[in-house]
């Protein structure tokens, strides 16, 4: 494999455009480059997560490893699905990738109490930065919709990423149980 990038810095843009993967350029402001930073900035969030996880691996944690290791897979899956971003129809997930996320989600779902109120987010550090993931993960789901309205846009990128929110939620949910207790919001309205 070549040099991917032999120059960092190239001034091309500084015109306010940036190429996409075909070569293409376009405004840095347009829909496309849009959805690309949310998933990059979803894509970094993660890492920050898994780090945060590691941080935490030497207390007894349940879900912390294997987290770890699929939450790496979900990143090879955010860099296939800005690659399809990049280079409009070029598809690279698949179902098995949404159907590996929602294998994750009623695995870690199995074991959690129903929820019967909105969880506040929190209940540890680990759980904090998860659900933070999760909005940002719901932010690029909506810039990948305002895009679709558009462009052409693979509709699994888009299911991935609905799946990948409702991943990062259990997984919150899990990790704030397991750091010290799910906060639960006090509905003030909802009288005695």
């Amino acid at each position: 494999m070549g040099n991917r990038l032999s120059r960092i810095v190239t001034r091309t843009g500084d015109d306010g455009t940036t190429a996409l993967g075909d070569g293409t350029r376009v405004r840095k402001d347009c829909a496309r480059i849009e959805a690309m930073g949310e998933v990059d900035e979803l894509n970094s969030l993660l890492g920050l997560l898994i780090s945060t996880l590691a941080a935490a691996a030497s207390s007894p944690v349940g879900a912390t490893a294997s987290a770890q290791d699929w939450l790496l897979e979900v990143q090879h899956d955010l860099f296939d699905l800005g690659a399809e971003l990049s280079v409009p129809g070029l598809l690279r997930l698949d179902q098995s990738r949404i159907d590996a996320l929602e294998q994750q989600v009623q695995a870690l779902n199995a074991s959690l109490p129903p929820l019967k109120e909105f969880v506040l987010p929190g209940g540890s550090t680990a759980a904090a930065v998860c659900h933070l993931a999760r909005t940002l993960c719901r932010r690029a789901e909506r810039r990948g919709w305002a895009l679709a309205a558009a462009e052409p846009v693979n509709p699994l990128s888009l299911r991935y990423l609905n799946r990948l929110s409702d991943l990062l939620f259990v997984l919150a949910r899990t990790l704030a149980r397991e750091g010290g207790g799910e906060i639960l919001w006090r509905n003030r309205r909802a009288g005695p």
